[in-house]
């Protein structure tokens, strides 16, 4: 049983204490991940000011040093901002999100760091990167940047290597987490949607357009906005939006769950890794012609 002390101060009656947090330091503010490029963005403004005020007189250099301060905001917060709001990302991710905002205007929907199921080994997180739907079918994205001094090779369509390293571990994450995908949207839709796992790698040169590795595809996050529109077309327009929808309603965003999982999601645990009709097979897309959004009764997305 827990001990509450409610003679101390600081505290509402049946609530422990607030703790008292540290004041940062300058030591601390220089170690931030960020300082680096406050910093450089501190010395351009400082330095754009200057030579207005050398050129012109002190009052124009302030200005327009504020000026460049006001609108590197701006464009970074554009650059960073995308349409799941903020949340902690890596680079990597925020690159490929920026290529796939460029395919909104051609019908494509995209959905970031969304929640499926974790499997029971470890191998997933928990977090499709990037849950993709378009005229050319419906794909999960696995963002990864690598060390670009080591080379990325592969060997029979069966085997990846970075350097000296396997990467099975990724490959399996990708496949579990487009599988799960999968599951859940054919459910939601009363029909099967197949969803294709990939890999977009920045950083290393990648020798290939892209290759299928067990199923999953590999290909340079660069070419991410490529590989997705130059494959064939399976779905109209009118089954892009529904299934969007769909995906919305049932996948939450990772950032957003009170809790890691949930009854339905715990079900995906025991699914098998590799079900029929999912990740990495083509499917019959003929079958969602002519359904309905409601085709089958959908419990809505899990409860949390």
């Amino acid at each position: 049983m827990a001990i509450i002390d409610r003679g101390e101060a600081g505290g509402a009656r049946g609530q422990p204490p607030e703790e008292k947090r540290p004041t940062p330091t300058l030591r601390d503010l220089a170690r931030h991940p960020k300082a680096r490029l406050w910093a450089i963005r501190a010395g351009v403004v400082l330095v754009v000011g200057l030579l207005f005020a050398i050129v012109f007189n002190p009052r124009v250099g302030l200005t327009i040093a504020v000026a460049v301060l006001i609108a590197d905001t701006v464009r970074t917060a554009r650059a960073g901002g995308g349409s799941e709001g903020s949340y902690p990302v890596s680079p990597a991710e925020r690159k490929t999100e920026r290529q796939l905002r460029g395919l909104e205007k051609a019908g494509w929907r995209a959905l970031h760091a969304r929640a499926v199921p974790r499997d029971g080994d470890g191998v997933s997180d928990g977090k499709i990167d990037h849950l993709v739907i378009g005229p050319t079918g419906v794909y999960a994205i696995d963002s990864e940047s690598w060390d670009r001094r080591l080379p990325v090779r592969a060997l029979s369509h069966t085997r990846l290597f970075h350097g000296p390293f396997e990467m099975k571990d990724r490959l399996d994450e990708a496949r579990w987490e487009a599988n799960q995908a999968s599951r859940l949207l054919s459910k939601a839709m009363g029909t099967e949607i197949p969803v294709q796992p990939s890999v977009a790698i920045y950083g290393p040169p990648i020798p290939w357009r892209w290759m299928s590795v067990r199923n999953v595809d590999v290909y340079s996050g660069a070419k991410a906005k490529t590989y997705l529109r130059k494959r064939p077309r399976v779905l109209t327009p009118e089954d892009v939006e529904r299934i969007a929808a769909a995906a919305e309603r049932v996948f939450p965003s990772k950032f957003d769950l009170v809790r890691p999982s949930s009854t339905e999601f715990d079900r995906g645990r025991r699914a098998s890794r590799h079900p029929a009709g999912a990740a990495g097979v083509p499917g019959d897309w003929s079958r969602l012609a002519g359904t309905e959004s409601h085709a089958a009764p959908y419990p809505g997305p899990p409860t949390f």
